[in-house]
């Protein structure tokens, strides 16, 4: 048995290569959406956190929050991802909403 590297990318046929070029350029793009929809997102919940600190609202709403996640796994569902994923995602962002908005009810 010989200790030989493992196949990568540039041992593919060129016809493999491209197609792989083509959807990691996909991939890259749906990535800045992303991460420029968050950005948006983000500065709409520095909105409400503002909006909760004026008022001396609670920087967490559990009842919006779980509709939230019933919501976004519906969601999920309909768009074939994993539902359990979706949530996961939600709650992370959700963590850190709520994060932003002690910082701004400390300030």
């Amino acid at each position: 048995m010989t200790n030989q590297p493992p196949n990568t990318a540039t041992d593919a046929a060129p016809s493999v290569r491209a197609e792989l070029e083509r959807l990691r350029e996909s991939i890259d793009n749906i990535d800045a959406a992303v991460v420029h929809m968050l950005a948006e997102r983000f500065k709409c919940t520095q909105q409400v956190g503002r909006l909760k600190a004026e008022h001396r609202l609670p920087p967490a709403d559990p009842a919006r929050e779980a509709l939230q996640i019933t919501r976004l796994r519906q969601l999920a569902e309909s768009a074939r991802l994993d539902p359990a994923f979706a949530e996961k995602l939600l709650n992370f962002i959700i963590a850190e909403v709520i994060r932003h908005h002690e910082t701004i009810a400390r300030s």
